[in-house]
């Protein structure tokens, strides 16, 4: 691989990192911690990540419980948790906070199969994107006589071959998660 293409590699692998983000917090009927990833709490005027606040642990496979270092956010986890909209009503003990994920439907899941495709096919789009903008760069680089045409070619065909390794990512990636969430 080419110096050249290297930054583009690299910003193709952050769209694939995305995406796979993005996947982690789809839940696919059992309990995971990673949907409450984006979820922040007010720790003493300070916007804080729920994990840096409460031990958060898996008992059962649908059930996530999340206990607060300090019982006194109780009230401001629940109060996240309700506005993150996770499709889960939080179940609060006084000590710690209890989420009960329900079997998902066969409904919901083709749902979410058709939430994975929509994320995969932006990420697609980004990295098409990505392409262009490469190509776009090495022409700009070919007309100013600082490459030589064959080495535009050559460009060109390095940045696809690369192109396609992170679609076919995208495809495996897609295709895992929906399996996962169409098994019951």
């Amino acid at each position: 691989m080419s110096e050249a293409t290297k930054l583009y590699e690299d910003k193709m692998n952050k769209t694939i990192n995305n995406l796979n983000e993005e996947y982690i917090t789809i839940r696919a009927g059992r309990a995971n911690p990673h949907i409450l990833d984006k979820i922040k709490v007010d720790y003493y005027g300070q916007p804080s990540p729920l994990q840096s606040v409460a031990n958060i642990s898996v008992p059962e496979a649908r059930i996530i419980q999340i206990q607060p270092w300090e019982a006194s956010l109780i009230k401001t986890i629940e109060k996240e948790i309700n506005m993150a909209n996770l499709g889960v009503v939080p179940n609060n003990d006084g000590k710690s906070i209890r989420l009960v994920f329900p079997e998902l439907t066969e409904e919901r899941r083709k749902e979410l199969s058709k939430d994975i495709k929509k994320k995969a096919e932006q990420a697609k789009i980004a990295i098409r994107n990505i392409r262009r903008d490469a190509v776009d760069h090495f022409k700009k680089q070919e007309k100013a006589n600082e490459i030589t045409e064959d080495d535009l070619k050559e460009l060109e065909t390095e940045i696809q071959k690369i192109t396609d390794k992170f679609s076919d990512e995208i495809e495996k990636m897609t295709e895992d998660k929906i399996k996962e969430i169409m098994t019951v």
